[in-house]
C-alpha cells in the first residue's frame, strides 16, 4: 500500500510536468506559427514586389518576425515578465534568430536565384523562396527550443537556494 502511495504520487508529480512540458510546447509552436506568418508575410509582399533581391527581403521579414517571437517566447512560454536584460536575453536571442537567418539567407538567395533561372512567374518565384524560408527555419525549430528551455530562459536558482 504505501509503494502504490509514492508510486501514484510520482506518477502524479511527473504527469503534471508532462502537461506542463506539452503546453510549453503548445505556446512555443504557436509563437513560431505566429513569427513565421508575420514574417513570410513580409517576405512575400518584398518579393512578390520585387521591392529587393530575395535575400535582402529575408533580412527585412526575418528582423520584423524576430520582436514578436522574442517578446512572447519570453512572456507567454517561459514566464518571464520582469524587466528584459539586454545582455541576458536579448542580444542572445537576435543571435540565435539571425544564425537562423544565415542559413535561411542563404537557401532563399538560392533559390531566388533558381527561380530566376527559370522564369518562373512571380506566384511560383514568391512560393519556392517562402518554401526555402520554411525549411531553413523548420529544420531550426527544435535546436532552437531546446537552446531557449536550457540556456537563455532557463529558471535559474538562488545561491543556497534548495535545487
Amino acid at each position: 500500500w504505501p509503494g502504490t502511495w509514492r508510486s501514484t504520487v510520482g506518477s502524479s508529480v511527473g504527469d503534471a510536468m508532462g502537461r506542463r512540458r506539452i503546453l510549453q510546447l503548445i505556446r512555443y509552436a504557436t509563437v513560431s506559427g505566429i513569427a513565421t506568418v508575420t514574417s513570410l508575410t513580409v517576405l512575400g509582399v518584398l518579393v512578390w514586389t520585387r521591392t529587393t533581391t530575395a535575400g535582402w527581403a529575408n533580412v527585412i521579414a526575418t528582423a520584423v518576425g524576430t520582436v514578436p517571437s522574442f517578446e512572447l517566447n519570453r512572456r507567454w512560454v517561459w514566464g518571464r515578465h520582469s524587466s528584459r536584460s539586454v545582455s541576458a536575453e536579448v542580444v542572445p536571442f537576435v543571435v540565435l534568430s539571425f544564425s537562423g537567418l544565415a542559413v535561411s539567407t542563404l537557401l532563399v538567395s538560392a533559390a531566388g536565384a533558381w527561380a530566376d533561372s527559370r522564369s518562373l512567374g512571380d506566384a511560383a518565384r514568391t512560393f519556392v523562396v517562402q518554401g526555402a524560408s520554411i525549411a531553413a527555419f523548420g529544420s531550426l525549430w527544435v535546436l532552437q527550443f531546446v537552446l531557449l528551455d536550457r540556456v537563455l530562459f532557463r529558471t535559474r536558482t538562488h545561491l543556497g537556494a534548495p535545487g
